[in-house]
């Protein structure tokens, strides 16, 4: 798994590729726990346009991300979730949850 990091002061953009399991999920957990604690933004959007595969282990960082992203008072976002990913998100219900945008664009005109 690859996580590229992209900021501005409104706003920071996780571009992660791979796949978020369990041998992974804990890089990407520690990324957006940071992210969100040293300066936190208003908003972290993450890109999930080259994520292959998710499993329990990913959909538990991701909702600790939405957690922690709330305790700081900052909006946490999904977008460009492939069809996968999409479903597990749908077959979890968490899409009820979660900020989800088909693409960045229109993430970034909310």
């Amino acid at each position: 798994m690859q996580i590229g990091t992209r900021r501005s002061d409104r706003l920071t953009i996780l571009d992660v590729s791979g796949d978020i399991d369990m041998a992974h999920s804990p890089q990407l957990r520690k990324i957006v726990l940071q992210e969100l604690k040293t300066v936190p933004p208003p908003r972290v959007l993450l890109n999930l346009s080259d994520v292959r595969y998710i499993d329990s282990s990913g959909i538990a960082s991701l909702i600790e991300g939405l957690k922690a992203s709330r305790d700081v008072g900052a909006r946490f976002s999904l977008c460009n979730l492939n069809q996968t990913v999409r479903e597990v998100m749908q077959l979890s219900r968490l899409v009820k949850i979660f900020e989800i945008y088909d693409t960045e664009e229109l993430a970034l005109a909310e």
